[in-house]
């Protein structure tokens, strides 16, 4: 079977739209305070242990830079420092970190600070945070420049909370013009030789871009949102999935209240992940065939199969009209992509791939 070429450039460019494409065209990111996202871990420090947590708010800083800043002052190494997700630069955004400082007392923490670094919280806790220990973020998004018909802006915006998006990983996640994945074709190829960190984002931005390639098809004839025979879905809010299991009105009832989603494939060795059968099963299958050497070298690469919602609720969403300006607000969960949402809206004629998308990448 022939394989899928790689796309030039940004590999989510050509994906397809759920609803036909934007409904409007605007300008995207004027200034680092029109993106404003806080991270919600959903809990509290613990308030004693040999950890030290700080709540951040930072403006037009990214995580790894701060998180080597705050190694520096503590004296610790950098991987003793923790945090959920990695967030957007080019934004104002409010995270925690941790720190590890067995039987040592706290540096004067208001030394990270200056105009664009405040810590708002700084208290002990009994634990690292890990990678994706988090329930999701808060965003908050002036978008400026709107051009497009008021009632087709507000249908479309109604449509994202009744039914979500298609849960694409989105541009970032291939790195400035799409250069993870031939990146990555040279490390299956042994021709590139990279640190673990390194390693890590290109097996990851290979695995989502496969994934995407499943999405879209199942985009393209219309059951993205809807469950195929031999289905394996994903609760709401969780991690726990189940199936295949037969369609019956209950299953299509969960569905329509966006209670659970259909998933697709995140490839990978064979795992105690479950396998979809039947129709959803020969559909993924057909699509991995035509990517088997990328499918192979993760497989090689020893990282286990998983699978992801292909749908992604958009919650608690408001916005209101500012002159020419839209302001949006609304909650996604862990791992989603804010420019996934706002692309079945708008058309901003941003440069994909750039490192300009909020989101947290702990997927």
């Amino acid at each position: 079977m022939t394989e899928i070429p790689l796309p030039a450039g940004d590999p989510t460019r050509d994906l397809p739209y759920a609803r036909g494409g934007p409904v409007a065209t605007a300008d995207l990111r004027a200034q680092p305070e029109d993106f404003q996202v806080d991270e919600e871990l959903g809990y509290e420090p613990s308030g004693a242990g040999e950890h030290a947590f700080l709540r951040v708010r930072k403006r037009s800083q990214n995580t790894h830079d701060l998180a080597r800043r705050i190694a520096q002052l503590a004296g610790v190494p950098q991987m003793a420092v923790g945090y959920a997700g990695l967030k957007d630069k080019l934004a104002v955004t409010t995270q925690a970190f941790t720190v590890q400082l067995a039987g040592r007392p706290d540096p004067d923490w208001t030394a990270l600070q200056d105009d664009d670094v405040q810590v708002l919280l700084a208290v002990r806790h009994h634990r690292k945070i890990r990678r994706g220990a988090l329930r999701g973020n808060r965003f908050r998004i002036r978008i400026r420049g709107v051009v497009g018909d008021a009632a087709q802006l507000a249908e479309r915006l109604a449509q994202l909370v009744a039914r979500g998006v298609p849960n694409y990983f989105g541009p970032q996640r291939f790195g400035i013009n799409g250069n993870n994945l031939p990146r990555a074709r040279q490390l299956f190829e042994g021709r590139l030789r990279v640190q673990r960190e390194q390693r890590g984002l290109l097996l990851s931005a290979v695995r989502s871009w496969l994934f995407n390639q499943v999405l879209a098809e199942r985009v393209r004839h219309g059951n993205w949102d809807s469950a195929l025979p031999g289905e394996i879905f994903q609760l709401d809010g969780s991690q726990r999935q189940f199936g295949p299991e037969p369609i019956d009105d209950r299953l299509r009832a969960r569905l329509a209240t966006l209670d659970i989603h259909p998933t697709g494939p995140l490839p990978g060795r064979a795992s105690r992940a479950l396998v979809p059968v039947e129709a959803a099963g020969a559909l993924e299958a057909a699509i991995l065939a035509s990517c088997s050497f990328w499918v192979a070298g993760l497989e090689r690469a020893g990282l286990d199969a998983e699978r992801r919602a292909l749908r992604l609720p958009v919650r608690d969403l408001v916005w209101s009209r500012e002159g020419g300006d839209l302001l949006l607000g609304f909650a996604l969960e862990a791992g989603a992509y804010a420019t996934t949402v706002l692309r079945e809206v708008l058309d901003t004629g941003v440069v994909q791939g750039a490192s300009r998308d909020l989101r947290d990448s702990s997927t």
